[in-house]
């Protein structure tokens, strides 16, 4: 059974897991994830780090799971659909299911240190809008990545 407790020296020694998104090389973080050390599974609670220059993710929404991220130390960007907000130390982002795409990029010359948290539902359905890219998660079933272009909405009444 994993602890309950991690003490700051714990967090410090565990060695992250260098992360890049599948869609965007730049985005690019060191993730340390405390949630699952601990044995959470309805939440993710991870302890990131992105370098100068570097993207959080690939701009995104989730139609199903609610994001936040909580910024501990250096300065970034924001981006929530067409805005983009600078964040620095003590500033908290919610990103709420269905709302506007967004994604963080480290603006300042030192590493951007932030907590992130997510639902972890078995389902979701995720939108890259700058890629033209949806991704479907299902129980029982492999990820599906499709091109917004190759969606199709059947007719009302349709089975």
């Amino acid at each position: 059974m994993p602890p309950t407790l991690l003490h700051r020296a714990d967090i410090v020694a565990m060695p992250g897991t260098a992360k890049t998104h599948y869609l965007n090389d730049n985005a690019q973080r060191t993730n340390r994830s405390l949630g699952d050390a601990t044995g959470l599974t309805g939440f993710g609670f991870h302890l990131i780090e992105i370098a100068p220059g570097r993207e959080s993710t690939e701009y995104h929404v989730h139609h199903e799971e609610d994001e936040c991220t909580y910024v501990l130390s250096g300065t970034g960007t924001v981006t929530i659909g067409d805005t983009e907000h600078a964040v620095g130390p003590g500033d908290f982002i919610a990103y709420p299911k269905g709302g506007e795409a967004h994604t963080m990029t480290n603006s300042g010359d030192e590493p951007l240190v932030c907590l992130v948290v997510g639902e972890r539902l078995p389902h979701d359905v995720v939108d890259y809008p700058r890629t033209g890219k949806r991704l479907f998660r299902h129980p029982g079933l492999p990820w599906q990545l499709v091109d917004h272009d190759a969606i199709e909405t059947p007719s009302a009444g349709a089975k």
